[in-house]
Formats: C-alpha cells, sequence, structure tokens
C-alpha cells in the first residue's frame, strides 16, 4: 500500500495525467512509494469519502476558483489543500508539484 496518496484535481482530470506521470516518476527516483492521480473536480467529493482518502489535495489552476469551497471540505476531512502553482502547471514541472505537496504533508 503507498505511503500517501496526492489526488489531483482538474476541470476533467484529463490534463492533469502528463503532470502525475512526471511526479510519479520523481517519486520513483526519489524512492518514495505515493499513489498519485488525477481527477475531475466534480469527483472531489466522492475522493474525499472514500477509504482511504486521499492525503493531500491540489488543485489544478484553471480551477483554482473554487478553491474557498474546496478548502472548507478539505478543512472538515483533516487533509491539506493548495493550488497548483501556473507556471509548474503549464510547463509540467512533476518535481515542483511533488515537493509542494510534500510540504503540504510535512514531509519535506
Amino acid at each position: 500500500m503507498a505511503e500517501k496518496i496526492i489526488m489531483l484535481a482538474c476541470s476533467a482530470g484529463m490534463s492533469t495525467s502528463l503532470l502525475v506521470s512526471k511526479m510519479e516518476a520523481t517519486a520513483k527516483k526519489d524512492g518514495v512509494d505515493y499513489k498519485i492521480f488525477a481527477t475531475s473536480a466534480a469527483d472531489i467529493d466522492h475522493q474525499l469519502s472514500q477509504d482511504p482518502h486521499p492525503d493531500v489535495l491540489l488543485l489544478g489552476p484553471q480551477v483554482r476558483y473554487m478553491a474557498n469551497d474546496v478548502k472548507k471540505k478539505t478543512d472538515n476531512a483533516g487533509i491539506p489543500m493548495d493550488i497548483i502553482n501556473m507556471s509548474d502547471y503549464g510547463m509540467m514541472n512533476g518535481e515542483n508539484v511533488l515537493q509542494a505537496a510534500e510540504k503540504l504533508l510535512g514531509d519535506r
């Protein structure tokens, strides 16, 4: 079983799948075992209700307008949340995004 679960949410969950691949490659290189997946913003409530639920949620910059509502939900679930840096998202910088997730998790 994965050490931590990192969820990325964007409009449809598709544009973020390349970023997930790059994050997984970085995690593998770093020797850490994370389950990293992308989903649509519409699926956030469902994912937060799962057992096990994600340990951290990163929102794609294109759905940043949802941040306040999502933050209330993640706070209630005890899950840290942030918005993916727009530059890192645009450049598909999996290493920086993984580091941001680890910082939220307190792993770095």
